[in-house]
């Protein structure tokens, strides 16, 4: 079996778990969905979601809820799982079909799509590339329309719409074959591989991974498995790994384009004081209260820097220890 949950930043996480050779329990995949999933809180807190396939169809379960407060149920036997929480940058999160993961079609095949990043140029691709309305007003959309407009969900198909759109990103593909396709923009991506239980996971970060892992008790050995900026890699449901590449878009002139004057809105995550808030927001998940997380944006760390602590309780109270230190020196 194949199974895959992701992690991402900005408006989601994914997890990536695999089980191609059937050596995993159900009860542990699920775990380790719940733990990821809840780990990627980090990420975003606005909504949650997954994507599996089962007879051959695709389904997609998602609420506007943290994950910690969503059961994420797929059945026995289930081979591949994307998964999703959302920080909320375009359309708002309490209609639900603005969260991730998204449903699509190329022919016959069926897909679903996550992304972990922000699409700068989706009004210009509905524009020049002629699609078609939609209800759904999250940036990400406009990837999956753009698969849409081929017959085939293959590696050509995904080249072209990763050549097209412009931002940051992550994307995150099922089909409904079970093959998962992970297109590395320059969002940050770690991916494990268990070859003894048959087994992919994958994050944004290495220590949401390694925190969720740990929880699990999953001791298996493994090997990370580079994913360069600009490389698709498909993973069949035989555990067999391919690459192709892609060219990247520079997208910094669209920050001045006409009619992106409201990528602001777009882009809040990139904002430092948004970052700030959201971490007082999820900090209590870990344990950690919102006057020590003041404490280290007072001695100058970043948010990056104390999400990463929040994964390290040893870690975190040595920071706190060293904070408290600095400031009693200062004063």
């Amino acid at each position: 079996q194949l199974a895959h949950f992701f992690i991402s930043e900005v408006a989601q996480f994914f997890i990536d778990k695999g089980n191609y050779k059937g050596k995993t329990s159900n009860a542990v995949l699920k775990k380790l969905i719940h733990t990821l999933s809840v780990a990627a809180e980090v990420r975003g807190t606005d909504a949650t979601g997954i994507a599996y396939v089962r007879d051959g169809s695709m389904v997609t379960y998602k609420k506007p809820k943290p994950a910690h407060k969503v059961k994420l149920f797929f059945p026995r036997g289930t081979r591949s799982v994307i998964g999703h929480t959302r920080f909320t940058t375009q359309g708002s999160e309490k209609r639900n079909c603005n969260n991730h993961p998204f449903g699509g079609r190329c022919g016959t095949e069926s897909f679903a799509l996550a992304h972990n990043g922000v699409l700068y140029n989706d009004r210009e691709l509905r524009r020049e590339q002629h699609l078609p309305p939609t209800p759904i007003e999250t940036d990400t959309y406009a990837a999956v329309q753009l698969l849409e407009q081929e017959q085939q969900l293959d590696t050509e198909n995904i080249k072209r719409m990763a050549e097209l759109v412009e931002g940051s990103f992550v994307f995150t593909i099922l089909r409904n074959d079970n093959t998962l396709f992970l297109v590395k923009g320059n969002n940050p991506l770690t991916l494990y591989h268990f070859p003894k239980i048959g087994l992919y996971a994958y994050a944004s970060t290495k220590s949401i991974l390694d925190t969720a892992l740990k929880k699990v008790k999953l001791n298996d050995k493994y090997c990370e498995i580079d994913a360069s900026e600009g490389e698709i890699l498909e993973i069949n449901s035989a555990g067999n790994l391919s690459r192709s590449t892609f060219t990247m878009q520079d997208y910094i002139h669209s920050l001045f384009n006409p009619y992106n004057w409201d990528y602001l809105n777009y882009a809040k995550w990139w904002m430092e004081d948004e970052r700030e808030e959201l971490l007082l927001e999820y900090c209590g998940t870990f344990g950690v209260s919102e006057e020590k997380v003041e404490l280290l944006l007072e001695v100058g760390y970043d948010p990056d820097e104390i999400e990463e602590l929040l994964m390290d309780t040893a870690a975190m109270k040595e920071a706190i220890s060293e904070a408290k230190a600095l400031l009693q020196c200062e004063a």
